[in-house]
């Protein structure tokens, strides 16, 4: 199983905007990648962050080639402050 931890800097003013168009993706990230276990989007002190989790590298694959995630790119864009932080761990079982 893979854990990604995504960190993301928005744009002050943005924050609306970025969850209605970050919740609309995480949706059909539910809805339609049956190797995603964990999609959730939270918001910290630090800003936002992405917790995912999937069953192996050809879900996490899936996802990256989805065509939701990719629509979802041009949304989210306009309010990042800059680039993600990715961070990518193998869960310990």
């Amino acid at each position: 199983m893979i854990a990604v931890i995504a960190k993301l800097p928005v744009k002050p003013g943005s924050e609306a905007a970025f969850e209605a168009a970050f919740l609309e993706m995480a949706a059909a990230v539910r809805e339609n990648e049956p190797g995603n276990h964990l999609y959730e989007l939270c918001k910290g002190e630090d800003g936002y962050t992405v917790m995912e989790l999937y069953a192996d590298d050809a879900a996490l694959e899936a996802h990256r080639n989805s065509e939701h995630f990719k629509a979802g790119g041009p949304k989210l864009g306009p309010h990042l402050a800059g680039r993600p932080e990715i961070t990518r761990l193998d869960v310990v079982r």
